[in-house]
């Protein structure tokens, strides 16, 4: 998992070869003004994914992982609340693994949580298990999903 902001993201370029192409994608695109929505960038190796709304408490949070797709999720306003726990130390899911909408989804709680404040974005691997959107306020925001290589 790595958090920072989008100012900061030429430090993350080397770290998977689509990074670049979605930094520059957060970088360039009218992000306040994209549809809701699917956005291709490269085809269905590197898409983004927008939306607007409220989450729910921090109560109902569910963990979940991807083995497809990297997120990097970035808040273009509002503030997100975000979870994260290893993967490895989650019981087993109690909504297993679909590669239909490449999740699985656990029972377990976590103590990491994480604000990310617009202009800030969030990298979860398929190793960090995360519950996003964790707020009862207004929040936009596109997750891009960068396909694991």
């Amino acid at each position: 998992m790595v958090l920072d902001k989008l100012a900061n993201a030429n430090r993350y370029t080397c770290m998977h070869p689509l990074f670049p192409q979605a930094f520059q994608f957060l970088q360039e695109a009218d992000l306040l003004h994209l549809p809701l929505g699917q956005q291709a960038i490269v085809g269905k190796d590197l898409f983004a994914i927008i939306s607007e709304g409220t989450g729910i408490p921090e109560k109902d949070a569910r963990l979940e992982v991807h083995r497809k797709y990297i997120d990097i999720q970035y808040v273009i306003l509002g503030t997100d609340h975000m979870g994260w726990k290893d993967l490895a130390l989650c019981d087993a899911p109690n909504d297993p693994y679909n590669e239909d909408r490449d999740a699985a989804f656990f029972p377990d709680k976590t103590s990491n949580w994480f604000d990310v404040p617009a202009g800030s974005f969030i990298i979860f691997y398929p190793d960090d298990a995360h519950a996003a959107m964790i707020t009862e306020k207004n929040v936009r925001k596109v997750v891009l999903k960068i396909a694991v290589q």
